[in-house]
């Protein structure tokens, strides 16, 4: 039988089709095998199973995230000035070194050492934290920016993200699942030696995910950040800095993912909590998540209809103000039975849908918002646009679930009683959990309602307007 002929462009690259969106959807795959792992069960590993106590735990935890305020910028601002030449392209070398190191780095953070001395286990902590920060750093930037570069069109861009998100919530409905199952003893406690095998089969299967995207995915733009002007400037990380606080896009789109995170991400410990305590099956708090991400899934066939139809900011607005609603149910009286644990479902599922609007298409936005960098300030300087993007992400990562282990400390919960809260202190996680979600929908929506300023007609107009800049630089 004759091999498939490959369909080529008018350039001369394979066709933009269902390879890259699932070449791309791998690579978030994997960046979330270790991520998720790291977020969903974090907290509870280091308060309860490592006995690190909430003060500590959330300083140390305020301590490492200085360190993204140069790790993310520094490792951009490297990758935009880096102009040596590689034989898999830059992109996909700084891509493969993370991985590996992402592999490494998660078990070393997930060693199960409850009984060595506490400045021992401080040490584990800030060491594996800085190490897996870093490499997520040097495999996430590129992977980011890896969009502007496979397309220009923003329709294509549009179902690049839809199948990022795609990725990200497999990646993370997998360990949201399965990991409470596993790890979780009948008294609804943490066992951590079971954390460490999950940490090793989930970095080897995000290992492999990233090395089948970086051998399918085709790069169809220059790598090299793109000057418009005729003299080549030299590249200057505190003007780029200053540029991207200029990018209003950038800011809605950066303010509009650090609110997701605080809903998603800080929220984790007191939901974990939740479901240890007030709800009483700390086993199924995977399940019911995964209930408020079903609905993605519905209208993921008709995304790029949507935004074709309406623009990808005027969609995410509309999601945002469903998630408002579904946040707000949360504060429904209905207490701990099956009644309240209905209530909790139906609250997920209208958030879920909402977030979904926004979670398909977040990349592509940023990916816009790369251009209009280039398309206003005459370089792309894609790696410290979206660095800088990843720092403020990481920063609501970071700083959001220490800041929400102190609220936690205040409200009375107490890290090594593990399942046994009092349950004044679980009916608190409620009210926390309904704060906290409510407090993200509302700022995500104000952020791409009102500050997020790129809208379908604008985002066509710049599309144009670069276009014939970069043919005329080519003297097409």
């Amino acid at each position: 039988m004759a091999k498939k002929e490959v369909q080529l462009d008018e350039r001369g690259y394979r066709k933009f089709g269902m390879r890259d969106l699932v070449s791309y959807a791998a690579g978030d795959l994997g960046c979330n095998m270790s991520f998720a792992l790291k977020s969903s069960i974090m907290a509870i590993f280091w308060t309860q199973f490592m006995a690190l106590g909430e003060t500590l735990y959330a300083t140390l935890l305020l301590v490492v995230q200085a360190w993204d305020a140069i790790n993310d910028p520094l490792l951009g601002s490297l990758f935009d000035a880096d102009r040596r030449k590689y034989k898999h392209g830059k992109f996909k070398t700084y891509i493969f070194i993370g991985a590996v190191g992402l592999l490494f780095s998660g078990l070393f953070f997930f060693l199960p050492l409850p009984n060595a001395d506490k400045w021992l286990r401080c040490v584990l902590f800030v060491l594996g934290y800085v190490l897996w920060d870093a490499f997520y750093t040097v495999a996430n930037v590129p992977y980011g920016s890896m969009m502007s570069v496979i397309t220009t069109n923003g329709s294509e861009r549009s179902q690049l993200s839809t199948w990022r998100s795609i990725g990200s919530m497999v990646g993370n409905i997998l360990p949201m699942v399965i990991l409470p199952i596993i790890c979780y003893d009948a008294s609804d406690n943490l066992k951590g030696e079971v954390v460490f095998i999950a940490a090793t089969i989930m970095g080897a299967i995000g290992l492999l995910c990233f090395i089948y995207m970086l051998k399918t995915t085709t790069i169809r733009v220059e790598e090299s950040s793109v000057t418009i002007s005729e003299k080549q400037e030299k590249f200057n990380v505190f003007k780029a800095m200053k540029n991207f606080l200029k990018n209003r896009a950038a800011i809605g789109a950066t303010l509009a993912a650090m609110a997701m995170f605080i809903g998603m991400q800080a929220s984790s410990t007191a939901t974990a909590v939740l479901f240890q305590s007030y709800f009483g099956n700390a086993k199924i708090s995977g399940i019911v998540m995964l209930i408020g991400y079903l609905p993605m899934f519905l209208f993921m066939p008709f995304i790029k209809k949507i935004v074709d139809k309406y623009g990808k900011k005027e969609a995410c607005a509309v999601g945002a103000a469903v998630s408002t609603f579904g946040a707000l149910l949360l504060f429904l009286p209905l207490g701990n039975g099956m009644a309240g644990l209905a209530g909790y479902v139906i609250a997920q599922v209208f958030y879920g849908l909402g977030l979904g609007f926004y979670t398909c298409v977040s990349w592509a936005l940023m990916a816009d918002a790369i251009d209009y960098n280039e398309w206003k300030n005459g370089t792309k300087e894609e790696g410290t646009v979206y660095s800088l993007h990843s720092f403020f992400r990481k920063l609501a990562q970071g700083l959001g679930p220490s800041l929400v282990i102190v609220i936690m400390g205040a409200l009375g919960y107490v890290g090594k009683l593990g399942a046994d809260q009092p349950f004044w202190v679980a009916e608190n996680m409620k009210w926390l959990v309904a704060a906290l979600y409510s407090f993200s929908a509302i700022v995500m929506f104000v952020s791409i309602a009102f500050i997020y300023d790129l809208n379908k007609k604008k985002v066509a107009q710049m599309t144009a307007e670069l276009e014939a800049r970069r043919a005329a630089a080519k003297g097409e």
